[in-house]
């Protein structure tokens, strides 16, 4: 998933391939030099979610930052790297055998997602996206937040803008724009207090039929669970 926090004008990523790329057309394309003709090219702005699921070509363009939340891998398969050379003028290594093994080209997969705003009270929260291996939700507060951990699971903050302090059983811990915090399972009851008005994305590990429970139970609907909850 990517999540874009700060965009230029014209700023966009290719995510997906055109109806009717295939094998063989990659292959021609990788061969001319053309392959970005195959992908799809979606602008972007700031606040935009995108889902990238397993075996979709993907990539981001200039002028943009994105926070990007994923299931743990140490494996990135590149399949085409511009044609660039380090400052020793070698290339990056391709992948492409391994990558063509498991890209589905059969149907255009992922895209941008309609966010689903779950609350809007003291802080604002919206289910930026969900899928069995993480749930991702943005909150904006101005005011202190109260919360609590899941003993089953660890939690991500990552803060988007805004400054302010953690509170818990020690001593209060200073939170800045573009830091990211691991907040364990065990930590329990703690707090966020900001000092100027904060936005950040929590990140989790989540029981899908859960989540979805809850949300219905919050009144959103299954088609609208379809927009953000990915299986």
């Amino acid at each position: 998933m990517w999540h874009v926090v700060s965009a230029d004008p014209a700023a966009q990523l290719l995510l997906g391939l055109k109806p009717g790329s295939d094998k063989a057309k990659f292959l021609a394309a990788l061969a001319s030099h053309t392959v970005e003709d195959l992908l799809v090219a979606h602008a972007v702005h700031a606040g935009d979610t995108f889902f990238v699921p397993a075996g979709t070509p993907h990539t981001i363009g200039a002028n943009m930052i994105v926070c990007e939340v994923q299931e743990y891998s140490d494996l990135t398969y590149r399949m085409y790297d511009y044609d660039r050379v380090d400052a020793h003028g070698k290339r990056r290594e391709l992948h492409l055998e391994k990558a063509l093994e498991v890209t589905q080209f059969a149907e255009s997969r992922g895209g941008r997602v309609a966010s689903l705003p779950i609350v809007n009270g003291p802080v604002k929260k919206t289910l930026l996206a969900a899928c069995r291996y993480f749930a991702a939700e943005r909150w904006e507060f101005r005011a202190t937040v109260k919360t609590e951990t899941v003993a089953d699971r660890f939690e991500i903050f990552v803060v988007l803008e805004g400054t302010g302090s953690i509170h818990w059983q020690g001593a209060p811990l200073t939170y800045n724009r573009g830091e990211c915090w691991l907040v364990p399972a065990s930590l329990g009851r703690f707090s966020l207090q900001p000092e100027q008005s904060t936005s950040m994305i929590k990140t989790y590990v989540p029981d899908l039929a859960d989540l979805c429970s809850n949300l219905r139970n919050e009144g959103v609907t299954d088609a609208q669970l379809a927009q953000a909850v990915f299986s």
